[in-house]
């Protein structure tokens, strides 16, 4: 297995048990008073399960399963395939940062946490595209 997959998808179960715990503690408004902020997170707790667990699991199985491009390169360009997990992590922590933040203090002009957030994530994915799409092909020649 791949160093990136097995971060993939060490990424994704580490993402998995917080997005748990996080549905865990949201659960308890009204047994526990929790603070603001807390409260905030259910958008963040959607983004840990969703591109946290779930894209990040999809992508490190692409990366390891897909068919291959050439013996040499197998797997195409591994370096994109690290920026494109870079920042899908930075954009994902900056989501789950930015969400309450915003909500909680909206006089504090954190938005741009959000832009910079989203727009890291697209980022990635577009280069997670770019690296699978050669490897998406009717079959192997052996080149």
């Amino acid at each position: 297995m791949p160093l990136l997959t097995r971060w993939y998808i060490k990424s994704a179960l580490a993402y998995l048990a917080a997005a748990l715990l996080l549905a865990l503690v949201l659960a308890l408004p009204d047994v526990i008073n929790l603070p603001p902020f807390i409260r905030f997170m259910n958008p963040a707790y959607f983004h840990l399960f969703l591109v946290g667990w779930v894209t990040q699991m999809i992508f490190g199985v692409i990366y390891w399963m897909f068919p291959i491009i050439t013996r040499a390169r197998p797997r195409g360009n591994e370096q994109l395939g690290w920026v494109s997990y870079i920042l899908l992590n930075i954009g994902l922590l900056l989501r789950v940062i930015g969400e309450p933040l915003v909500s909680t203090y909206p006089e504090a002009g954190a938005g741009w946490l959000l832009a910079v957030s989203a727009l890291l994530q697209w980022l990635a994915a577009v280069l997670f595209v770019f690296l699978a799409w050669p490897r998406v092909k009717e079959k192997y020649r052996g080149e």
